[in-house]
């Protein structure tokens, strides 16, 4: 092989380990006052096997267990009764807030 093609290899190599080492970097997550005081005062629906749900899940690291969450694939009444059409969906004083939100937007709609 010539000596272009192995370091056309190896760049390929570098990229590909970078763009995985990036991807599943580790988040710090919220922390656990800032999940419950959200939980206490949101419903969050989502589905399982939906990719934006799990970015939002991300974002709370292992304080997700505080948020109050409906799966909608196992509580599909529930999730009609609500008129929730996509996930994730937050519900905060009321309204409905679809897609991933920021933890900062959380706080603030929640007044946490």
């Amino acid at each position: 092989m010539k000596k272009g093609s192995w370091i056309t290899i190896a760049t390929i190599l570098i990229v590909i380990i970078l763009v995985y080492h990036l991807i599943n970097k580790p988040t710090p997550g919220t922390s656990e006052e800032i999940a419950k005081c959200i939980g206490k005062n949101s419903q969050m629906y989502v589905q399982l096997g939906c990719h934006a749900c799990e970015i939002q899940v991300k974002m709370f690291g292992d304080n997700y267990k505080y948020l109050n969450t409906t799966d909608c694939l196992f509580e599909r009444e529930l999730c009609k009764e609500k008129q929730i059409e996509a996930t994730p969906t937050w519900i905060i004083n009321g309204e409905k807030y679809r897609g991933v939100q920021t933890i900062e937007k959380l706080k603030e709609l929640t007044g946490c």
